[in-house]
C-alpha cells in the first residue's frame, strides 16, 4: 500500500492505477474542483501527503499547476504522453500498470527555493530547444529523469524546481545518445 494519496482526474485512472499498485486515490473530476473534492485533498495532504498524477495533456497540466500552488509539498509524477496513449486517447486510464509504477518510481518534490542549476543555454547546448527535435527530445529526457514535458520554458523550471542534478541530467542525456 502506498503512503501518499495519489490524486488523479476521474474513475477510469484510479482502475488503471489498482491494476499496477494498491492505493488510495482522489479524483478530482476534471478541472472543475469541488469544494469537498479540495477538502478531501488536503486532508489527505496533511495526513499522508499526496502525490498529483494527472493527464499528461494540457488539462492534466492546468489541474498540475492549481493543486501545486496550493499544495506545494506535493510529490510529482508524471507517465510520458507516449506511454499514456491508446485509442486515439491520452490521459492515466490509457497506461499501462508498469508505466504507472515507473512513474510513480519517479517522484519529484519541488524546493522551496529553486537552485538556478540549468539555463537556457544549456537547454541550446543540448539540442533541448532551438532545432526540428528539440520537443522530442525533451519530452524523452522528462522520461527518463521523471520531470514530464514542457515547452522550453516549463522544462527548465522544472529541472531547476525539481532538484535535478546536474549529475543527473548529464548522465540522462548520455542515455538520449549525444
Amino acid at each position: 500500500m502506498l503512503k501518499e494519496v495519489l490524486v488523479v482526474e476521474g474513475k477510469m485512472d484510479t482502475v488503471a492505477i489498482r491494476k499496477a499498485l494498491e492505493a488510495d486515490t482522489i479524483e478530482t473530476g476534471g478541472f472543475t474542483l469541488a469544494p469537498y473534492t479540495l477538502r478531501q485533498i488536503e486532508a489527505a495532504y496533511k495526513k499522508r501527503g499526496i502525490i498529483i498524477l494527472t493527464d499528461p495533456d494540457g488539462a492534466g497540466e492546468r489541474i498540475r499547476r492549481f493543486l501545486t500552488q496550493r499544495f506545494p509539498d506535493a510529490g510529482q509524477a508524471f507517465i510520458p504522453k507516449c506511454d499514456a496513449t491508446a485509442n486515439d486517447d491520452v490521459g492515466v486510464e490509457q497506461a499501462r500498470p508498469q508505466a504507472i509504477l515507473a512513474a510513480l518510481s519517479k517522484v519529484r518534490h519541488q524546493e522551496y527555493r529553486p537552485r538556478q542549476e540549468f539555463t537556457h543555454m544549456d537547454l541550446f547546448r543540448y539540442g533541448l530547444t532551438g532545432s526540428e527535435r528539440a520537443s522530442a527530445r525533451r519530452d524523452a529526457l522528462g522520461a527518463e529523469l521523471g520531470v514530464g514535458y514542457g515547452n522550453a520554458k516549463r522544462f527548465l523550471e522544472r529541472l531547476n524546481h525539481y532538484g535535478v542534478t546536474r549529475e543527473e541530467f548529464l548522465a540522462a542525456i548520455k542515455k538520449l545518445g549525444e
